[in-house]
C-alpha cells in the first residue's frame, strides 16, 4: 500500500528538489564554462573537496596542509588537463593517488600525476630507515594505492588489454581496508570484493563525510559487472548495501544540507536517498529476473519480458559497450548457474 503524502513529506520532497536543482544548475554552469574554455569540469562539493569530471571517470580531489589526495586519475589522454585543473585549486604537491579499480579511465593518469607529485616519505635511506628509497617513496613521486587484485590483473593482462608498467599501482593491500590519516582527515580505502570487479575500492573520507564509490555506482547506466575480472551481481549488491550502511542522510533537521556525499565513478554526486534508489533499482531487476527464471523462461523470453521496465529510460542503453541487454544477461547467467548448482 502506498503511503499517503503528508504536509511533512511534501515539504521534505520540496527541500530535496531545491537542493537537487541547485547542485544540478551549478554543475551545468560549470559544464557550460568548460565547453567554452576547453577546460575540465571542476565542482567544489566541500570547502576542501572537489570533483573533476570530463577526464574519464570522476576524480575526487582533497586538499590540505600535507598536499593533495586524488581518488582515481582519469584517462592517459586527459592527464595533462587534470594536472592543470589541480593547479587551479592549489600549488601544493600531489601526495597520494588511490585507484578505485583497474579500468583505464580510472588509472590512465597515474604516471603523469605521480611524476608531478611528491612522496609523503622522501629520503627514506638518508633518514636511516634502512629501506630502499624506490620502494618506500616511489622514487620521490606520489604514491599510487590500489587493492592487490588490481596489480595482479594489470600484470597478467596481455595483447590489446596490456597495461603499461608506468600505470601500475606502487602500493597495494590485500585485506578488507587500508587506513591512513592525512590533511587532518581519516581516509579508509574499503575493498568491495566481487562487485564490478574483484579489485573495487570505495574511499571514505571520514571527517569530510565524502565517499568516492568508483564504478560501484555509475549514475549514467547500470553498473558494469565485469565477470571476467571477478565481478558479480551479488557482490555489487553487497557493495551497495555496505555504502548504504556508511552513508548518513540529513535527518532529523532536513532543511540543513549536512549529509554524506557520494561521488560515483561517472555522473552526478549522490546522497543516501539517491543511492537507495540506485540500489533498489538493481535489486528489483535482479528479483524480476529470478522470478522469470523460476517460471522456466529462457534468456530470450526473459529479455522480451523486459525486467528493467520502469528503469530503462534512466539507466538503460541500447548501444555502446554496456547495454541493458548485457546487464540482464549477466544477472540471468549468475542466477541460472546458482539455481543449477542448488538442485
Amino acid at each position: 500500500m502506498k503511503r499517503p503524502r503528508t504536509r511533512h513529506t511534501t515539504f521534505t520532497a520540496a527541500c530535496f528538489l531545491a537542493i537537487a536543482v541547485f547542485l544540478l544548475s551549478g554543475w551545468q554552469r560549470s559544464a557550460t564554462a568548460r565547453q567554452a574554455s576547453d577546460e575540465l569540469d571542476l565542482v567544489q562539493i566541500r570547502p576542501n573537496f572537489y570533483v573533476i569530471a570530463g577526464a574519464g571517470g570522476n576524480i575526487v580531489v582533497q586538499t590540505g596542509p600535507e598536499g593533495v589526495i586524488l581518488v582515481d586519475s582519469g584517462t592517459t589522454q586527459a592527464a595533462d588537463k587534470v594536472l592543470a585543473t589541480i593547479k587551479r585549486i592549489t600549488t601544493l604537491p600531489i601526495r597520494y593517488i588511490i585507484n578505485t579499480s583497474m579500468n583505464p579511465d580510472h588509472v590512465g593518469g597515474n604516471d603523469t600525476l605521480a611524476r608531478a607529485g611528491l612522496s609523503i616519505l622522501p629520503g627514506a635511506v638518508a633518514a636511516g630507515a634502512g629501506l630502499d628509497d624506490d620502494l618506500v617513496s616511489n622514487s620521490g613521486r606520489a604514491s599510487v594505492l590500489a587493492h592487490e587484485n588490481v596489480l595482479t590483473r594489470m600484470t597478467a593482462a596481455t595483447g590489446k588489454e596490456a597495461v603499461p608498467f608506468a600505470l601500475f599501482p606502487t602500493k597495494t593491500f590485500a585485506y578488507r581496508l587500508y587506513s591512513m590519516y592525512l590533511n587532518g582527515e581519516g581516509i579508509q580505502a574499503l575493498h568491495m570484493p566481487a562487485a564490478t570487479t574483484d579489485g573495487d575500492l570505495a574511499v571514505f573520507f571520514r571527517r569530510g563525510d565524502v565517499i568516492a564509490t568508483g564504478d560501484i555506482v555509475d549514475t549514467t547506466r547500470w553498473p558494469f559487472i565485469d565477470v571476467k575480472r571477478g565481478g558479480s551481481v551479488q557482490g555489487e549488491l553487497d557493495a551497495l548495501n555496505r555504502l548504504m550502511d556508511l552513508a548518513i542522510l540529513n535527518v532529523p533537521i532536513q532543511w540543513n544540507p549536512d549529509r554524506t556525499l557520494l561521488v560515483p565513478g561517472h555522473g552526478f554526486v549522490y546522497d543516501k536517498l539517491d543511492l537507495l534508489e540506485y540500489r533498489d533499482a538493481v535489486t528489483v531487476v535482479r528479483d524480476r529476473v529470478q522470478d522469470l527464471i523460476d517460471q522456466g523462461k529462457t534468456l530470450a523470453q526473459l529479455k522480451a519480458a523486459d525486467p528493467t521496465l520502469g528503469y530503462r529510460s534512466q539507466y538503460g542503453a541500447e548501444s555502446g559497450p554496456w547495454t541493458t541487454d548485457m546487464f540482464v544477461e549477466v544477472i540471468y547467467n549468475e542466477l541460472a548457474a546458482k539455481k543449477g548448482t542448488s538442485k
